[in-house]
């Protein structure tokens, strides 16, 4: 298969790293190597093998058309490449340029007729890039525009009133900005007593989710649902109260994939049961929000 290769870049550097250049001399008209150069090559390949190729350059003198001639440099090419290739290495956006006649000539046009390998001696790989002028681009980062969420909703309700429902903006920021892994309380989300019916006053709270969630589609959270009191949740309420949750944001067109939910009874209480005070039950009633992903 023939390879077609297109120009990268060489220039020397004036540090006091630089690149090394080998030539190869062709016979007029010819792409293929003589005895004598075939067997220079095969020295330098083997003096070079721990150094690096960063470019093969082919040229032809003036005889011929220019087409027919950058056709030949460029079969020069492809001759010494198809000799170098896996015994020495090369740079992975190694590319190579066939000048053709398109170049200084020399007077002599046995000079002209040639290939030039260029190549890093392997004591300045290091620098490699600095030898090649490379200036490594490093993109800085935009900053992400923080997420500003509101302080308050207001509903207008089918009677005429509105329902104003206060935010916890310090909440929501921290849930959007929580690691995976992370478990966070909502507070002062209550349900009427031995059901899973969020009160009124605690509605502001699934709204508080909400916002988040639609603000950081990336987020997945999984919803605890926890009891105070008493050691056996005989009705699964705290699964009941999670799942609440779970149906509100669903309701509310975020995706299923992102949510799950569990009840855990009163197995993971804060106050040991049963509690001092109602300060403690209040502590042990809670729903939890654990970052699934973010």
């Amino acid at each position: 298969m023939k390879l077609t290769f297109v120009f990268l870049f060489l220039f020397f550097s004036t540090s006091q790293y630089a690149q090394e250049q080998f030539s190869l001399y062709f016979d007029s008209n010819k792409f293929e190597l003589s005895t004598k150069e075939q067997t220079r090559l095969n020295i330098w390949i083997a003096e070079n093998k721990n150094n690096k190729i960063v470019a093969i350059h082919g040229f032809t003198d003036e005889v011929g058309t220019t087409g027919f001639n950058d056709t030949l440099a460029q079969k020069r090419v492809d001759f010494i490449f198809q000799n170098v290739k896996n015994q020495i290495k090369i740079r992975e956006d190694f590319k190579t340029r066939s000048f053709g006649e398109s170049f200084n000539q020399s007077v002599n046009k046995a000079e002209n007729r040639k290939v030039t390998i260029f190549y890093i001696l392997e004591k300045d790989l290091p620098r490699e890039d600095e030898i090649l002028g490379i200036k490594k681009v490093v993109k800085e980062e935009q900053p992400k525009p923080e997420i500003v969420y509101p302080e308050k909703l207001v509903f207008e309700n089918p009677n005429g009133t509105k329902s104003e429902f206060k935010l916890d903006r310090v909440f929501m920021k921290t849930m959007g900005e929580a690691k995976p892994g992370e478990k966070l309380k909502i507070e002062n989300l209550n349900f009427i007593i031995n059901t899973f019916a969020v009160v009124n006053e605690s509605r502001g709270k699934m709204y508080e989710l909400l916002l988040v969630l639609q603000k950081k589609p990336q987020l997945k959270i999984e919803i605890h649902g926890h009891l105070c009191c008493m050691p056996v949740d005989r009705t699964d309420l705290s699964t009941q109260r999670a799942k609440a949750i779970y149906n509100f944001l669903i309701q509310n067109e975020i995706d299923k994939s992102r949510l799950s939910y569990k009840g855990f009874g009163s197995t993971q209480p804060i106050y040991p049961l049963p509690e001092k005070d109602e300060k403690e039950r209040a502590a042990n009633r809670r729903v939890e929000i654990l970052i699934i992903e973010n």
